[in-house]
C-alpha cells in the first residue's frame, strides 16, 4: 500500500505491522484504522444533499408502490436472486442471471450458485432474526457471514472475525516480486483489538436510532464505508456490507419491504466505486463519496420500483391468460403467484405451497405449461423444474437496463 496517499484529513491512523512471508522473509508495513463514526453528518456540499433526498424519494416511491400490492413478499424472493447474483459479481462470482433465477436452491449445481444462493439464505436468514426483534450485534453479523460461507473452501475460517491479516487488492504498477502488503491497495486494520474493538464500536453505532440528527441515506454510506473499512471478515465483507444497507433501510423505516436491489448498479461502476471508498480513507472524501452513494440507492429504487412494476404486470397478464381459458380452478391463480414469487419451482413445491394432492399439482402445471403460461427447464431432468418464461424476460429485462 502506497503510505503516501493518506492525506491530513484522512479519517483514521495508520498503524504498524508486521509478520513473516514463508517465501520472501520478514517484512514490515502499516495498515488503516478507521476512526470511530461521529454522532453527526459529515460535511457536505449542498448538491450532495439534493442527491440524498433525491434517494429519500425514489426510496418513499419505492416503498410506497410496495405498500400498495396485495401481497409484496411474493417478490421478495426474484429481487433477492437477482441481487445475490450482482453482489457477488463485485466479488468475483460469477454466473448468468438466467441460471441465477432458475437454480435449484437445494442443489446448486457449480461452485458459483453455491456461493451465489448462499446469499439468499444469508438474507432470508437476516431478515428473519430481525423480524424476531434481535438486535444487531457481531455475533449475528458473525453468523450471517457464516452462512454466507457455507459449503465454500473458506467455511472453516469463516463464521467469526479475521484472525490475519487481509490485503485489499493490487496497486497499478506494484513490483510483482515484492511482498504483497506492499503491493496492495488498501490494507485494513490487523486482527487483534483494533479490529475487535472498531466493529463493536460500529455495530453500537449502527444500533442508535440516528434519524433525528443524520439522514438515514447518509447514516447507510458511513456505515457501509465503515464496514469495508474495517474489513472484518476473511471473505464476504463485501456481500455481507452491501446486505446491511438494505438492513438498515428497513430498519431505520424507510422501506417497509426489504425489495430494494443495490448492487446492479455498482456492478456496473465497480472501479468508481472502490475509487470514492478508498478516498474517504485516503483524504476524508466524505462528499464525494456520500453523493456517489446516495445516486446509487436512488437509482436502484427507480430500477426496483420498474421492475417490481414489470412483474405485477405480468402477474395481472398471466392470470388473464388463464381466465380466457377454459381453466377455472382457483388454484390456477395461486400457482402463478407461486411462479412470480419462485423464479423455478418443481411439483412438489406446488404441492406443499398450494395445499394439493400430487396428482392434482402435477395436473396442473401441465395445464398451465399446456396455456404458454409456465414451461419445463429440462425435460429429461429426474427432478424437473418448472419456470414461467414471461417472469423470467421480465427479471432478465430488468437487470439489462440498468
Amino acid at each position: 500500500m502506497d503510505l503516501g496517499m493518506f492525506q491530513n484529513d484522512a479519517p483514521g491512523t495508520l498503524v504498524p505491522i508486521r509478520d513473516r512471508d514463508p517465501v520472501l522473509g520478514y517484512w514490515e508495513h502499516r495498515a488503516f484504522v478507521p476512526f470511530p463514526l461521529g454522532a453527526e453528518t459529515p460535511s457536505l456540499h449542498p448538491r450532495t444533499y439534493l442527491t440524498v433526498s433525491n434517494a429519500r424519494a425514489a426510496l418513499a416511491a419505492l416503498d410506497s408502490t410496495s405498500r400498495q400490492l396485495p401481497n409484496p413478499t411474493l417478490l421478495r424472493l426474484p429481487t433477492l436472486r437477482r441481487e445475490a447474483q450482482s453482489t457477488s459479481a463485485l466479488e468475483g462470482t460469477y454466473a448468468p442471471l438466467a441460471d441465477v433465477l432458475t437454480a435449484d436452491e437445494d442443489e446448486p449445481v457449480t461452485p458459483e450458485l453455491i456461493e451465489i444462493l448462499n446469499y439468499v439464505r444469508m438474507a432470508n436468514y437476516g431478515f428473519r432474526r430481525i423480524a424476531e426483534g434481535w438486535p444487531l450485534s457481531v455475533p449475528l453479523l458473525s453468523e450471517l457471514q457464516g452462512v454466507l460461507m457455507q459449503d465454500t473452501p473458506l467455511e472453516a475460517e469463516s463464521g467469526h472475525l479475521r484472525d490475519g491479516q487481509v490485503v485489499i487488492g493490487r496497486r497499478p504498477g506494484a513490483d510483482p516480486h515484492g511482498f504483497p502488503v506492499h503491493a496492495a491497495r488498501f490494507v485494513p486494520a490487523p486482527p487483534g483489538h483494533a479490529l475487535d474493538t472498531g466493529v463493536r464500536d460500529l455495530i453500537d453505532w449502527m444500533r442508535v436510532d440516528r434519524n433525528a440528527e443524520i439522514d438515514p441515506v447518509i447514516a447507510a454510506a458511513m456505515f457501509h464505508y465503515q464496514f469495508e473499512t474495517l474489513h472484518p471478515f476473511r471473505d464476504g465483507n463485501g456481500r455481507v456490507g452491501r446486505f446491511l444497507v438494505v438492513l438498515h433501510l428497513q430498519f431505520t423505516r424507510v422501506l417497509a419491504e426489504p425489495t430494494l436491489t443495490v448492487s446492479p448498479w455498482f456492478e456496473a461502476r465497480r472501479i468508481e466505486y472502490y475509487d470514492h471508498l478508498l478516498r474517504v480513507s485516503t483524504h476524508g472524501d466524505w462528499d464525494g463519496y456520500v453523493r456517489f452513494f446516495a445516486e446509487g440507492l436512488r437509482q436502484a429504487a427507480d430500477s426496483t420500483r420498474d421492475e417490481m412494476v414489470a412483474l405485477v404486470a405480468v402477474q395481472a397478464e398471466l392470470k388473464e391468460r388463464i381466465r380466457a381459458s377454459a381453466l377455472r380452478a382457483d388454484s390456477a391463480h395461486a400457482l402463478v403467484d407461486l411462479a412470480v414469487a419462485n423464479p423455478s419451482f418443481t411439483v412438489r413445491k406446488v404441492e406443499s405451497e398450494l395445499g394439493l394432492s400430487y396428482g392434482r399439482a402435477n395436473k396442473l402445471v401441465g395445464q398451465l405449461v399446456d396455456l404458454g403460461v409456465l414451461d419445463v427447464l429440462d425435460a429429461d431432468a429426474y427432478k424437473r423444474r418448472f419456470f414461467a418464461p414471461r417472469v423470467l424476460q421480465a427479471l432478465t429485462r430488468a437487470t439489462s437496463a440498468t
